[in-house]
């Protein structure tokens, strides 16, 4: 459902600390909420850290020193953020788009699939396991996370496509508590694409997905 008033896109260049962006989303949503702006998709990189969400088991820190972690309102368990990395955080009225939470974490992932199906990528979901894979062969491995706080049915977070990050990064953490399985990015696939390139998909993707 489209709003009458259209979603402010916002882009980044330079790395976003974590704990100023949540304070800046956290005003947005009250903003959003009161009807005094409208509703923002933020796309940005944040420097190397490791954010823990709800659900996050402390044991799936493997190395907590390593990176700054932060504690966050988010769903979820721990994940990654990092240069090539993008981030869409979205800041969505659910109630006046007349979406449910679960519906919303389904166009979620929706975008993100139609995403990476314009760089040639088969993404897909899976029972049991939040994000979105890709398959090689017999492996399947995560490409995107997402994870979601809703306050008075504003929505905020988002999600994060690996585009060329220091896969790396990722073994300092059980990533969202899902053991077994690999992280790849559209780089580690074989695909080149700039982060402007990234941004006109991801926009375009949104739009189709959410009007």
């Amino acid at each position: 459902m489209a709003l009458s008033r259209p979603v402010e896109w916002r882009i980044d260049d330079r790395p976003v600390g974590y704990e100023a962006a949540v304070a800046a989303m956290e005003e947005r949503v009250r903003a959003i909420r009161q009807e005094t702006t409208p509703e923002l998709v933020w796309l940005l990189e944040h420097p190397p850290l490791y954010t823990a969400g709800t659900s996050a088991d402390p044991a799936e820190l493997l190395a907590p020193d390593r990176f700054p972690v932060f504690r966050t309102g988010r769903g979820g368990r721990y994940t990654y953020h990092g240069p090539g990395q993008r981030i869409a955080y979205a800041m969505i009225d659910l109630q006046a788009r007349g979406l449910g939470i679960r519906a919303y974490v389904y166009g979620l992932e929706e975008w993100l699939i139609r995403t990476v199906a314009r760089f040639g990528l088969v993404g897909e979901r899976r029972e049991g396991r939040i994000g979105v894979w890709v398959r090689r062969g017999r492996t399947e491995r995560k490409i995107a996370a997402l994870g979601v706080r809703v306050r008075r049915w504003v929505a905020f977070h988002g999600i994060a496509l690996n585009v060329e990050p220091d896969l790396g990064h990722f073994d300092g953490i059980v990533p969202c508590g899902v053991e077994g399985f690999d992280v790849t990015s559209l780089a580690a696939e074989g695909i080149t694409a700039s982060m402007p390139e990234v941004d006109s998909v991801l926009r375009a993707g949104f739009e189709e997905v959410f009007g």
